[in-house]
């Protein structure tokens, strides 16, 4: 693959990390934006940003454009916020949309100038199969189904201009984030474990490599698709 610039969100650990890691041996510049610290061996640059505060956020991604020509964006930064619904509490929806949802128009808006000047660029957004249905993901599930329509809308807004966007609905993956919300010892994961058709967990270089594939040239031809990589949990499910 041509030497590319991509930023990915929430790239400290799980998902974003793996998929930092993944494009940095593919050859291509990552700059990472976390809340957290990647560490001294992040495989890129990491910027850190609390995507939640809509100021910050906007400040740092004009920061990096200015600094950058980005070529791809992977909105990955999310967090669960489990809740039934009469228990969930307006302040963790907002924060919900904001870091799930609202974040991904940010970064989008900074940096689709510079890929539509270039004639390409891709971006990924990573929603989850929790879109489908599952209990106590009210606000996560509306944020990242968001993301979903997000998708369509931008395919269809920014194709003439050489640039897709895609998303990515992961099934249960074995990260940080999934054990936070889904105690290993609880009935509830076990069940989540049990159902899986390919009778296991993912992996996040599952994910990684997936949205290796959308950022490559030999996807140019896919825009405004959902593609779940759930191991099969989503068969027989209404789409989306």
């Amino acid at each position: 693959m041509e030497a590319r610039t991509t930023v990915v969100t929430g790239a400290a650990q799980g998902i974003g990390r793996a998929i930092a890691e993944r494009l940095a041996a593919d050859g291509q510049t990552v700059i990472g934006c976390d809340i957290k610290d990647g560490g001294n061996d992040f495989p890129g640059t990491m910027v850190r940003v609390d995507l939640t505060d809509a100021d910050a956020a906007k400040d740092c991604m004009a920061d990096i454009a200015g600094h950058y020509a980005v070529d791809h964006l992977v909105n990955n930064a999310g967090a669960v916020f489990p809740q039934l619904m009469e228990d969930t509490d307006l302040e963790s929806f907002q924060k919900a949309i904001d870091l799930n949802l609202r974040a991904a128009l940010i970064t989008a808006q900074a940096f689709t100038p510079a890929m539509r000047a270039k004639g390409r660029g891709r971006i990924v957004n990573i929603s989850s199969r929790a879109v489908t249905g599952k209990a106590i993901r009210t606000s996560y599930a509306a944020a990242k189904a968001g993301l979903m329509a997000f998708t369509r809308t931008w395919a269809l807004e920014l194709g003439r201009d050489g640039i897709t966007v895609n998303c990515i609905g992961p099934g249960p993956i074995a990260t940080e984030l999934f054990n936070s919300a889904n105690p290993p010892d609880s009935p509830v994961t076990q069940e989540i474990r049990a159902s899986i058709p390919v009778g296991r967990m993912g992996e996040p270089r599952e994910i990684a490599g997936t949205v290796a594939f959308f950022l490559s040239d030999d996807a140019a031809f896919i825009t405004g698709q959902t593609l779940f990589v759930c191991g099969g949990m989503t068969v027989g499910r209404a789409p989306i």
